[in-house]
């Protein structure tokens, strides 16, 4: 990986190294009640999700691909695993797990990551834009039906992460709106929600959990889908968050090593207890573009911060107003949304094809709650709307000379492309030669050959000679492999 700053010249500079542990302090802080309600959403003890984000925080941080970015436990992961335990129990969810580390290991070695380069920017722009919703709606729950001081409070927090980095930038303004904010409200004796109504916080160290499950095809088919589900979700979730950061810092992080380390942090996680996760999007905009973290430094210290926090100071964290992280999360939202991409002359210039492959991106993960399925569904359109334009650049023209009938054929022939090309050679009219020029033109698949084959074949019933030439080597070998293998006519 290729960064401006590493571990070493993190360490090296005050300044920087201020920056990263500061950085870890505040994400601990904000993945507290998020690994709280993802427990909840699994069926499980809160201490499930904070062992989790607390191992997978730790080991991420040294096997992963991608410098400074965030793993714990997620809601998408939550969502895909949540009917297990209350069905099966936490041995088959820890289970679950397991495998899913496994799938997620395997798919590295196999080359999943590579796949990244087929994600469109539209869909990476629907993609931040979706986070940065979702993470205002996940605060909902904690600004309805509550004392009307909550409010003010949100307003304040807002203003000093607003305000205060035109003071200085050596203390992440989010960490100081949470002292100020738990100071306030702690000092007044005020009533609101704070992070120890979440839920209980554990009080010792997590310990070595081996599942009891029978090990056997009955247990494998109750596990297995749910683990392929975590497996698929936590990886594209956690390559596609690498992509963001890269872009975000001007550098490369491996994927590969990225995917094999999930599934390892996936795979310890179980190991103590943990429900899994993947990256955390919004976490890792915090660490990253609010913080300006940009080692491994902050990523380790975010996992140990939380476990310190958590079994150590856990009646100091119990007093955080909820009020206080809700504020981050608003400028982190605001922070990560690609405001440029709704702007009128943005959207006057983006092509109508692009535009709809990002709203379409939104909506899907919107309204799923899913990152998966909303990156999964601006693919395939980005990939139906690139077919249905690339298969009108294939013309085909005709021209006379000598009694012979000469047909160019210009641009890639491919099954949306080729599905008309023989509806554009007029047989008829054609004398008893006729010269299929394929010098222009390029044959990708099956279907393009089946073409041609019927091409020749509605001239040879007419009594027409047909001659293909011009074909490029691998067009030539491709073609001669398959023509007249098809079963076509």
């Amino acid at each position: 990986m290729s960064s401006g700053v590493t571990v070493l010249k993190a360490i090296r500079s005050p300044r920087t190294l201020t920056r990263e542990v500061l950085a870890g302090l505040v994400v601990a802080l904000a993945l507290i009640p998020e690994a709280i309600a993802f427990s909840i959403i699994a069926g499980v003890d809160p201490r499930v999700g904070l062992y989790s984000s607390f191992i997978m925080g730790l080991v991420i941080s040294i096997v992963g691909g991608r410098a400074a970015m965030i793993s714990a436990a997620t809601g998408a992961v939550a969502l895909v695993v949540a009917p297990v335990a209350p069905t099966y129990g936490v041995d088959y969810l820890i289970a679950t797990i397991m495998l899913a580390g496994v799938i997620q290991i395997l798919l590295a070695v196999f080359g999943v990551a590579k796949l990244m380069r087929f994600i469109p920017r539209s869909v990476m722009t629907g993609f931040v834009n979706a986070l940065a919703i979702l993470v205002v709606i996940a605060q909902l729950p904690h600004v309805i039906d509550v004392p009307w001081l909550v409010y003010p409070l949100i307003v304040v927090g807002v203003a000093i992460i607003f305000a205060f980095p035109k003071l200085t930038t050596a203390i992440p303004a989010p960490l100081i709106a949470i002292i100020v904010l738990t100071a306030f409200v702690v000092l007044a004796g005020v009533n609101i929600p704070t992070v120890g109504d979440q839920g209980a916080l554990p009080r010792s160290l997590p310990s070595l959990f081996i599942p009891n499950v029978p090990l056997n095809g009955e247990t494998l088919a109750i596990i297995a889908p749910y683990a392929i589900g975590v497996a698929a979700v936590g990886l594209l979730e956690s390559l596609m968050t690498a992509k963001l950061v890269d872009e975000i810092t001007d550098s490369h992080s491996s994927k590969t090593r990225e995917a094999w380390g999930q599934g390892t942090a996936q795979l310890a996680s179980a190991f103590f207890g943990g429900m899994g996760g993947c990256a955390v999007v919004g976490q890792t905009m915090m660490n990253v573009r609010v913080a300006g973290a940009r080692t491994r430094i902050s990523t380790f210290l975010a996992g140990a911060f939380l476990l310190v926090l958590v079994v150590i100071f856990g009646d100091v964290v119990a007093l955080v107003p909820m009020a206080a992280l809700v504020a981050v999360m608003i400028m982190v939202s605001v922070a990560a949304f690609d405001w440029h991409s709704i702007r009128p002359s943005t959207l006057r210039r983006m092509p109508r094809s692009e535009t709809a492959v990002m709203v379409l991106t939104v909506v899907l993960t919107v309204l799923t709650h899913n990152l998966a399925v909303g990156v999964g569904g601006g693919v395939l359109l980005a990939m139906v709307l690139f077919a249905r334009r690339v298969a009108h650049f294939t013309t085909v023209r005709r021209t006379m000379a000598d009694g012979v009938a000469r047909y160019e054929v210009d641009g890639e022939l491919f099954f949306a492309s080729s599905n008309d090309l023989t509806t554009q050679f007029s047989y008829a009219d054609d004398p008893k030669r006729v010269v299929i020029d394929m010098s222009r033109s390029h044959v990708w698949d099956a279907s393009s050959v089946a073409a041609l084959d019927a091409i020749e074949t509605k001239y040879a019933r007419l009594g027409v000679e047909v001659e293909i030439v011009g074909m490029n080597t691998s067009t030539q070998d491709f073609h001669g492999r398959l023509s007249g293998n098809l079963g076509g006519e």
